[in-house]
């Protein structure tokens, strides 16, 4: 067991050694390299088979061939004598290098005749031939990323895929015989690729729209990452140099298993289960046990108490009793390892003990995971992972893998049971259909009935405590992926295993185990995923799979006298979990803050204020929906742990980046020119950039620094002195045109929304508590894309407080009655003003504005009057010589030239007209307040293009020049 990595087409002697180093904990025991001029191979070892001489990379005789690879084979030996036959020398007794010899004999046949987990690397050193390899199931990750073509494989498979099927695209799969020109990096770990500096690090929208909409991932090639991808299950990569040159690459199956298993799933068996098929089938699972048992180093188990750890645990202790000589690893206890939940509705420690009490030699080590050690850990979970999980289940995983790493360096665990022989209970339904399709009623009726307490506990699960995911998603992001579809099998039951196996939901659950035990330096091994137990199984009748409403029946009837009856028979499915709903409630608060923050990335995918309204109705008991909070939640910390780590979440916004842009260009890509002409006059407008206002702020007192810290700004510019330093303002002497209005008048245009802001007018969406008749009156108001008024209920509980709810009623009466009869607007003439410029939360809005509710502020004639006052003051001026400005102040485009004095044009008190408080977005504009020796009309033509913006801009203050 190992890490690998490697390039193609290029080398980097540093860049791999920081690969080594990040793939550290997959293999502390050594690591080896191949290095020439075309071709690097990376291996960290962590050494289970041959501890001494089993090193990599490891050659051929002629030394004409190299390999690098990660996993175990378990008929390595038998391989071993079969190649030793044919004239094969071996210098180590490591399964690797039965690999390369294999793959000398047969070529790309030799894949399909390893049975065991494997990601492989083999370069044939003379004819500059490379393929990589993944094992039958996808035990082992190998992830790839293709460089210099623009046919990265992210556009090449989904799109190549749709084409040939000429359907929607239904899940995230790549289809084989695809080539491309490229070089290829290629790693067991994400990590790797996105620490490299060679591919740019983005979300993949596409898979978190599948993840957040239909809860799945690895399903597919494609990862969450753009432009990083996987092997998928039996697949090899086979890259060569072709004409000119050039790197070709190819991905194909090196097996026809999956084809082999569909075809014996669409041949129904009518026979029905016989005594000596279970005892094969028994020989079989005993086999494939006892062949991963094989280990010079400790080895345990892990168990849940379900029926399929405890039948491991179970084979083991046998072969232990029995003193089989694979059994060496074990020592003479057999040590097991567990998380339990005391007092959980999903707490399994009574079947645990049950086991352990009617076994003998078995050493049971648990672990206790709590909700505080669980959001300590997020951080590091989350790194883990490398990519978002469906649930908090993956979690008790690794707590049972750092408990591991204390005592073994190889455990066995009962994963892909579930998905082999129907181990969860959607699967009844599936095989019920499929009887019914079939008119087998009698056995349908018969099945019904043996499985009617797990179907009626489903079928009433209440579909009304589940999140409404369409209200959530934003609309922009979930318009684009409209088209994506997520269909499933649910005719034949055998089918349905298949998909389930090889795209579906083991993929996933081999990817936690993976990741969380290598994270602690464990190699974990799956007896159930040996392709002869599948293959046999699926010669079966449908009844070893389910019979007399019990599923698993083979595996039941295999383990009689194996295991106790109460874990035998156990219907309840719980497994690796954790009491999810409890931790929830008792840790709302602190996922609130997740939620509720300044920091929420994902807000790019979902409504940030309908997911709090979402978790505040979990709170109160109106939903159960915590997969779906934890999805979000997963989603915001992996954004922040992979995406926006990377993209340096404290570099300015390029659109306010004073002379870095032609224009005044604004996040949704609006044009806005700094120069109006309104009423045949020319007018100059300087959005300044501020600081989020907040509750409590003094805004007199900011807004007079801003202008200062403009006016000092401007002085500097256009100071000779510091003529040739202006450059750290963003500006060249082009941009330079002070002559052109020295000693004009000049006025300020504040946004209302900082100062209803700052006065406290400014509320959380979750700190409002809506009436029932507020959301009542609430859906009789049409949102608009600008902004949702009072068709909220949150604003409009706000308007009754505000103006009462006669007035509000009365308003309602006569405005409904106004659309009757055509006419407009009635019901804000009689709700007033107050009521009429309350605002709502929009999605495009910076925080706090896209999760607050806002009434207009108070006062703002006063307002006006007091910041002219203090514009006006000459001790409100800054002139301490020592003031730091910022390289982060930035003031939108200046459009100056080269200056002829020294004098800033506005540094002249006298010239200032005024100012005004005005309500602004892109459709409307209404001056609240204005001292400013101009009409109210005059000033909202003057901000008709909205240059404050109401984005991402953050310039609520604009200073006007007249010219």
């Amino acid at each position: 067991m190992c890490g690998i990595a490697g390039f193609i087409g290029f080398k980097d002697e540093t860049l791999i050694k920081r690969f080594s180093k990040l793939l550290e904990h997959r293999g502390p025991d050594g690591e080896g390299y191949f290095i020439d001029n075309d071709v690097t191979l990376l291996s960290r070892r962590l050494s289970i088979i041959d501890v001494k001489g089993g090193g990599q990379p490891i050659y051929n005789e002629d030394r004409s061939m190299v390999i690098v690879y990660n996993g175990e084979i378990y008929n390595y030996q038998e391989l071993r004598k079969e190649l030793e036959i044919k004239g094969h020398v071996f210098k180590t007794v490591s399964d690797t290098e039965v690999i390369l010899h294999g793959y000398e004999q047969w070529r790309e046949a030799c894949f399909d005749k390893l049975n065991g987990m494997f990601a492989i690397a083999i370069h044939d050193i003379k004819k500059k031939k490379t393929v990589l390899v993944r094992d039958h199931f996808g035990i082992k990750p190998l992830y790839f990323s293709l460089l210099g073509s623009t046919d990265s494989v992210t556009h090449v498979f989904p799109a190549s895929a749709r084409s040939a099927l000429n359907t929607p695209n239904l899940r995230a799969v790549g289809i084989p015989n695809i080539s491309a020109t490229c070089r290829v990096v290629f790693t067991s770990e994400i990590k790797p690729l996105i620490y490299s500096g060679l591919i740019p690090v983005e979300p993949n929208d596409r898979i978190i729209y599948r993840y957040l909409k239909y809860r799945i991932h690895d399903d597919g090639r494609e990862t969450f990452f753009k432009g990083i991808e996987r092997l998928l299950p039996g697949e090899m990569m086979i890259i060569e140099k072709g004409q000119n040159s050039n790197l070709k690459s190819q991905i194909k199956k090196f097996t026809k298993l999956e084809e082999k298993l569909m075809n014996r799933a669409e041949t129904q068996n009518g026979a029905s289960l016989q005594k000596q098929q279970i005892s094969q089938f028994k020989t079989l699972l005993i086999d494939s046990i006892k062949r991963r048992l094989v280990s010079e180093v400790p080895l345990g188990t892990c168990l849940s108490g379900g029926l399929d750890s405890s039948t491991v645990v179970s084979v083991v202790n046998k072969l232990l009793q029995e003193k089989v000589g694979e059994t060496q690893s074990v020592g003479d206890i057999q040590k097991t390892f567990s998380a339990v939940f005391p007092r959980s509705s999903n707490d399994e420690e009574r079947y645990i003990d049950e086991l352990l009490e009617t076994s003998k030699d078995i050493k049971d080590y648990k672990v206790y995971p709590k909700v505080d050690e669980f959001f300590k850990d997020l951080k590091d979970f989350v790194k883990t992972q490398e990519e978002p999980t469906i649930s908090t289940g993956p979690y008790a995983q690794y707590k049972v893998m750092q408990e591991a790493h204390k005592h073994v360096t190889v455990v066995l665990d009962g994963q892909g049971a579930d998905e082999m022989m129907a181990g969860y209970v959607p699967y009844y339904f599936v095989y019920l259909k499929q009887l019914w399709k079939a008119r087998q009623y009698v056995t349908f009726i018969k099945e019904a009935y043996s499985s009617k307490d797990v179907i009626l506990k489903l079928l009433f699960r209440s579909k009304s405590k589940e999140v409404r995911i369409k209200n959530v998603l934003n609309k922009g992001f979930a318009g684009t992926y409209k088209d994506e579809m997520f269909i499933i099998e649910n005719n034949n039951i055998k089918k349905r295993l298949h998909e389930d196996i090889f795209k579906n939901s083991l993929q996933s659950l081999l990817r936690y185990e993976d990741k969380n035990a290598m994270w602690f330096s464990i190699e974990g091994r799956v007896p159930f995923l040996d392709f002869r137990l599948l293959e046999f199984l699926f010669t079966l009748p449908e009844d070893a799979i389910i019979k007399n409403g019990w599923n698993k029946y083979i595996l039941r009837e295999s383990t009689k006298d194996l295991l106790p009856e109460l874990i035998n028979k156990r219907r309840n499915k719980i497994g690796f979990t954790t009491p999810e709903y409890e931790w929830f409630k008792k840790e709302s608060d602190t996922i609130l803050e997740f939620f509720t923050g300044e920091q929420f990335e994902a807000k790019k995918y979902v409504n940030q204020v309908e997911i709090v309204m979402a978790f505040k109705d979990f709170v109160a008991g109106k939903t159960d929906d915590t997969m779906f909070f934890w999805r979000i939640l997963n989603l915001e910390l992996w954004m922040r742990e992979f995406i926006v780590k990377k993209l340096n979440p404290k570099s300015e916004i390029p659109a306010l980046q004073a002379g870095r842009l032609n224009s005044n260009q604004t996040s949704d890509s609006k044009q806005i020119k700094n120069e109006i002409i309104v009423e045949g006059k020319k007018y100059l407008r300087y959005p300044i950039r501020t600081e989020v206002f907040k509750k409590g702020d003094d805004v007199l007192r900011k807004i007079t620094e801003e202008v200062n810290k403009f006016i000092q700004c401007h002085s500097e510019l256009v100071s000779e002195s510091n003529y040739r330093s202006r450059n750290k303002f963003g500006m060249t002497s082009k941009q330079i045109r002070h002559d052109t209005f020295a000693n004009k008048k000049w006025f300020i245009v504040v946004s209302e929304k900082i100062v209803a802001t700052a006065q406290g007018r400014a509320y959380f969406i979750w700190d409002i508590k809506p009436s029932l008749i507020a959301t009542v009156l609430s859906k009789c108001v049409s949102r608009v894309p600008w902004g949702i008024g009072l068709g909220g209920p949150w604003t409009m509980q706000l308007a009754i407080q505000e103006v009462g709810l006669p007035r509000i009623l009365f308003a309602s009466i006569i405005g409904g009655i106004g659309k009757i009869i055509g006419k407009k607007g009635l019901f804000y003439q009689i709700a007033g003003r107050s009521a009429a410029g309350i605002d709502g939360p929009t999605e495009y809005s910076l925080y706090p504005a896209n999760v607050s509710a806002k009434l207009l502020p108070k006062e703002p004639q006063r307002v006006c009057e007091q910041i002219d006052i203090t514009i006006k003051n000459p001790k409100s001026e800054i002139t301490n010589p020592k003031l730091q400005i910022s390289n982060n102040y930035k003031v939108s485009n200046l459009p100056f030239e080269k200056p002829q004095g020294k004098q800033s044009p506005i540094s002249n008190r006298s010239q200032y007209l005024g100012s005004a408080i005005i309500d602004a977005n892109d459709i409307g504009r209404n001056v609240l307040g204005n001292t400013i020796s101009l009409s109210n009309k005059l000033i909202e033509e003057i901000f008709k293009d909205n240059p404050m913006g109401q984005t991402n801009e953050q310039t609520p203050i604009t200073i006007v020049i007249k010219l």
